[in-house]
């Protein structure tokens, strides 16, 4: 090896590692100029490039384009379908974008990929209380508790599809169980539970003693 040779190899070495790191990060600023910039001009290929429409997919979604954020979806799973995150926010944009069917079988795959993820069982649940399929809503619930048993959204979320079958005092043992667990950072669960124990308490009868 050359003299010359040497620093090359160390130049290349920090370009790769900086494009790299790029790609995969594209997401993270709120520009998608960028991740398009990555996909045009990285010299990494195939399932790597993924991540940068993966990363433009997620911009989308926080400017409320879920259109966009399917067709880049849709682009990283043909680069790397045996990624279960990749079907889970395809799955979360055709939820947004109203494709509920087509949000359950992402989910459905996701979970095929992966069945150690909560977050696909609670996003089917979700889509699946939605349509009113209630009984297979609490069955993906049950499951994403199990896997997640300190997220006190899931108990919220089995608890409203529970009352709305008429299960009242499951409903409850969710509430009060959410009420148990940390909150999340903008305290819907908590509230939301609250709200529902007092609308459980006002919805009993009033047992009038006889005189």
């Amino acid at each position: 090896m050359t003299r010359l040779a040497a620093p090359l190899l160390i130049i290349l070495g920090i370009l790769v590692g900086l494009s790299l790191h790029t790609v995969v990060n594209c997401g993270d600023a709120d520009d998608p100029d960028v991740c398009s910039a990555v996909i045009g001009f990285s010299p990494l290929r195939g399932p790597l490039i993924a991540f940068a429409y993966e990363g433009r997919g997620r911009i989308a979604m926080r400017h409320g384009d879920a259109k966009v954020a399917i067709a880049d979806y849709d682009q990283a799973i043909r680069l790397n379908p045996n990624r279960a995150a990749l079907f889970r926010d395809r799955g979360l944009a055709r939820q947004r974008n109203g494709e509920l069917d087509a949000a359950i079988a992402d989910f459905d795959q996701a979970i095929a990929l992966d069945p150690k993820l909560a977050a696909p069982y609670a996003n089917r649940g979700l889509v699946l209380a939605a349509k009113g399929d209630l009984d297979r809503a609490i069955l993906s619930y049950n499951t994403a508790i199990r896997l997640a048993p300190s997220d006190a959204e899931l108990r919220v979320n089995r608890g409203l599809a529970l009352a709305m079958q008429g299960r009242s005092t499951d409903a409850r043992a969710d509430f009060e169980a959410a009420l148990a667990l940390p909150d999340g950072k903008d305290g819907w669960a908590h509230n939301t539970a609250r709200t529902r124990l007092a609308d459980l308490e006002n919805a009993e009868p009033t047992h009038v003693a006889a005189p």
